[in-house]
């Protein structure tokens, strides 16, 4: 991602990347924000990898019409998460965008009418330069949170790969590394073939590079800034490392909750709600037949409590109590 001389300047200085390293002080960050999407507020957000590719695109889209930077983000399957450098109003422009051209996908697609109407955006500000790194590797560590058995690096809808990656094996990234060298740019397309791929009339620039019908997301991610804020492999690798997040528990001395893959829990899930309730879907449940869901689900997989709220949607702070 080409960022100008101008640009750059604010940036450096915004994000004091040009101010010496010392142990134990806090830089002061401004500009920066993370967003992000309640995954309690809706079943899925993508249901394919053909869905995961457009929003993959979308980003691309969407960031080309706003003053936005993205450090780094991940696509789940039931919310999202960006971590953005710019003006408040122009990030919070960038998120609901996204967002609502995401619900028109799926109405154009699946026929599904304000599929993300209650969806809710949260954001948060940015304000030093530790909580920046926390952020960004929180973010790039949903996939391993959310139960799926890949290393962030790997995760092929986030900015995971991006970083610290020019001397890593094709083979430790994403399929879509693989084909980088090969891939062709929007320039070498139609002017329908490009509509199709970005589901957009907005002029684009055509030297982005595409790979098996998605945008490269390193020509849309500033991951060299990022590497600049974590400095060294090793400074990112720590942020990497740490938990923020209680993915196994301990019980007795023995370990009691492992996290399951989300899409098994989720299938579970499903069964089990048809079962009791003859539903799919939690949508139609109210807040005590989702305790009950939830309840029934922890005592048959021993799951993650955290895990099995968001499937029901249902708050983990108000009802651990109950279940």
């Amino acid at each position: 991602m080409e960022i100008s001389k101008k640009l750059l300047a604010q940036v450096e200085l915004d994000l004091g990347l040009n101010q010496p390293f010392i142990k134990g002080q806090t830089i002061t960050v401004k500009n920066c924000w993370h967003f992000y999407t309640d995954g309690k507020t809706v079943e899925e957000m993508y249901y394919d990898e053909s869905d995961f590719i457009d929003g993959m695109n979308r980003i691309y889209v969407v960031c080309s019409k706003y003053k936005v930077i993205i450090l780094a983000f991940v696509l789940m399957d039931t919310h999202v998460h960006f971590i953005l450098y710019g003006e408040y109003s122009e990030c919070n422009r960038f998120m609901h965008d996204y967002v609502q051209r995401t619900s028109r996908y799926f109405f154009l697609k699946y026929k599904e009418n304000n599929k993300l109407s209650e969806i809710t955006i949260s954001h948060q500000k940015i304000g030093t330069d530790t909580y920046l790194k926390t952020a960004i590797c929180y973010t790039l560590r949903n996939p391993t949170i959310g139960g799926i058995r890949c290393m962030p690096q790997t995760y092929p809808w986030s900015s995971g790969a991006l970083y610290f990656a020019s001397d890593c094996p094709v083979w430790s990234r994403p399929s879509w590394v693989e084909s980088l060298k090969t891939a062709d740019t929007l320039g070498d397309k139609g002017v329908r073939q490009i509509r199709n791929l970005t589901k957009s009339r907005y002029h684009l620039a055509t030297d982005v590079r595409v790979i098996n019908g998605m945008i490269f997301p390193g020509d849309y991610v500033a991951s060299t800034l990022v590497e600049r804020i974590f400095k060294s492999v090793k400074s990112f690798n720590y942020f990497m490392g740490q938990n923020k997040e209680e993915e196994i528990e301990a019980r007795g001395g023995s370990i009691s909750n492992l996290l399951l893959p989300m899409q098994e829990m989720r299938q579970h899930k499903n069964e089990m709600c048809l079962s009791m309730f003859g539903c799919k879907t939690v949508k139609t449940l109210d807040t005590w037949q989702r305790v009950r869901l939830a309840k029934s689900l922890k005592s048959k997989y021993n799951s993650s409590l955290k895990q099995i709220c968001r499937l029901c949607g249902i708050s983990y702070s108000e009802v651990a109590d109950l279940i």
